[in-house]
């Protein structure tokens, strides 16, 4: 049983920066391809990005490209989501995802772009 747990999210400035943890509380992280994903209120959850097993790919949204940058670590069993010149409309509640024959989700982490 895998269990996710992100972390980093609050408060932040518009052109400002953050990083988002995800990490496995329990379980192997790195056999799974890990994706982002975010959800403003009344809004679907929608993808951001993802990394694959070996780090060897990673995928991004265009709205994030060259803003956004998805990485691992295996040895700590955690990926990490960068985010650099934060928009207000980044604000969002942020989620990792891990997808297997059953696909995971953390609680997720609040990430607020405002002045």
């Amino acid at each position: 049983q895998l269990q996710l747990v992100e972390s980093g999210g609050g408060l932040v400035q518009p052109g400002g920066s953050l990083r988002l943890s995800c990490t496995a509380s329990s379980g192997t992280l790195s056999v799974y391809p890990i994706a982002w994903f975010r959800q403003s209120p009344g809004q679907e959850r929608d993808w951001i990005g993802c990394i694959s097993e070996s780090d060897r790919f990673t995928y991004y949204r265009d709205s994030v490209k060259g803003r956004f940058t998805i990485s691992r670590d295996n040895a700590k069993n955690t990926v990490y989501l960068q985010m650099n010149t934060l928009k207000p409309e980044d604000t969002a509640v942020y989620y990792c995802n891990a997808r297997g024959i059953i696909t995971y989700w953390g609680q997720g982490t609040q990430v607020t772009v405002s002045s």
